[in-house]
C-alpha cells in the first residue's frame, strides 16, 4: 500500500514541468519577480525559457478549468510574456537575416549610366499590377461626339484605373463586416478575394508583355486578363457554396457541443 502511494505521488510530481532546472514551476504566490530573476544573472535564454513555461502552464490551466474551450479567449499580459516572446522571435529572424547577408552577399551590378535610357523600364515586381493598369489604353473608349477622339489620354485613363482599384480595395473592409474566420463561411467574399488575386497576377503579366516570347499572343493575354478572374471567382464561389452546408454542420456540432445556441 505504501509503495503504491509513493508511486502515485512521484507520478503527480512528474506531471509538473520544471521551469528553472531545479524543481517544479513555483505557484503564483512564490513566483520570483522580474528583479529577482535579473539578480540571478542566468541570462536571457533561461529567463525566456521560464516565461515560456509559465505561459504554457497558465494556458493549460485555463483550458483545463474552462467549460467551453472553443469560445474562450485566452490571453496573457503584454509584459513580460508577450514582450519576451516577441523579443525572442525578433532576435531569431534578425540573426537569420544577418547570417544570410554575410553568407550570401547580394551581387552588385555595373553602375547606371545616366547618359543612356534602358530599352525596357519596369518598376519593382510588386508594382507590376499598377504598371499594368497604365496599359489599358485599348479600353479607353472613343466617343463619336468628339469626332472619334478619346475623352481622356491613355495615361490619365491608367491613373484613373489605379484610383478605382485602390479605392475598391480600401472599401472592402467596410463592406464586409462579417466575423467569419474561414473562406467557406463567406463564399462571396472569398470569391472576391480570389478574383482580386487572379486579376493582379494577370495584369502583372500584361505589364511585362514586352518580355514575353514572340509566340505569346498578346491580344489573347489581354482578353484572359479580364476573363480568368471572373472564371476563378465563380468556381471558388460554387465550390465553397457546395461545401458550406456540410462544413457548418460539423463546425456547429463541435462548437455547440458544450454550449447549445440560445
Amino acid at each position: 500500500m505504501t509503495d503504491t502511494t509513493d508511486t502515485d505521488e512521484r507520478n503527480d510530481a512528474t506531471e509538473e514541468v520544471a521551469a528553472d532546472g531545479a524543481g517544479i514551476v513555483a505557484p503564483d504566490d512564490e513566483t520570483p519577480t522580474w528583479r529577482e530573476r535579473k539578480e540571478r544573472r542566468q541570462g536571457l535564454s533561461r529567463l525566456t525559457y521560464e516565461y515560456f513555461e509559465r505561459s504554457r502552464r497558465e494556458d493549460q490551466d485555463l483550458r483545463t478549468e474552462s467549460s467551453y474551450v472553443e469560445r474562450d479567449v485566452l490571453a496573457f499580459p503584454t509584459w513580460p510574456h508577450e514582450m519576451i516572446r516577441n523579443l525572442s522571435l525578433t532576435s531569431f529572424f534578425v540573426g537569420l537575416i544577418l547570417f544570410l547577408a554575410a553568407a550570401l552577399p547580394p551581387h552588385l551590378g555595373a553602375p547606371a549610366d545616366p547618359s543612356t535610357t534602358p530599352a525596357i523600364i519596369l518598376p519593382d515586381w510588386y508594382l507590376y499590377w499598377s504598371f499594368g493598369l497604365l496599359k489599358l489604353g485599348p479600353l479607353n473608349p472613343d466617343l463619336a461626339i468628339l469626332g472619334g477622339q478619346k475623352l481622356m489620354k491613355d495615361a490619365t485613363y491608367g491613373v484613373l484605373a489605379n484610383l478605382v482599384v485602390v479605392g475598391f480595395i480600401a472599401l472592402v473592409p467596410f463592406l464586409n463586416k462579417g466575423s467569419a474566420r474561414r473562406p467557406v463561411e463567406q463564399p462571396f467574399w472569398s470569391a472576391v478575394g480570389v478574383f482580386g488575386v487572379v486579376f493582379a497576377v494577370m495584369i502583372s503579366g500584361l505589364s511585362i508583355k514586352n518580355l514575353w516570347p514572340a509566340w505569346v499572343n498578346v491580344h489573347l493575354l489581354f482578353d484572359l486578363t479580364f476573363l480568368l478572374p471572373f472564371v476563378a471567382g465563380f468556381i471558388t464561389y460554387g465550390i465553397l457554396k457546395a461545401m458550406r452546408e456540410g462544413y457548418m454542420f460539423e463546425l456547429n456540432r463541435r462548437y455547440y457541443r458544450l454550449r447549445p445556441p440560445r
